[in-house]
């Protein structure tokens, strides 16, 4: 499974650990990912993701999940997110 937020994006970056002498040496930087159950409003159902922490903050500085997808970026979700905004897009414009 990837290190990777299903909704931002978020990966893992890399730099240096510095010690005190300067010495540098590689680290990685890991994002913050928790498996979270999120509900739709629309679908009237859940959805299992793995997102980071400040996914989860903006998810609900945006009022859910419904309102969360339908501005975020297509390329940014992962493939099951995509399908989700997909299908919460055609709920919404049925009703």
């Amino acid at each position: 499974m990837s290190r990777r937020c299903e909704l931002t994006g978020k990966g893992v970056l890399t730099g240096n650990n510095v010690s005190h002498a300067k010495n540098r040496t590689r680290r990685r930087f890991l994002p913050n990912l928790n498996d979270v159950t999120l509900l739709s409003d629309a679908l009237g159902r859940s959805f299992k993701f793995r997102i980071s922490a400040a996914a989860m903050r903006s998810v609900d500085h945006r009022g859910g999940l419904d309102s969360f997808l339908a501005k975020a970026k297509e390329g940014d979700l992962s493939p099951a997110a995509a399908k989700v905004k997909k299908d919460i897009a055609a709920a919404q414009s049925a009703a």
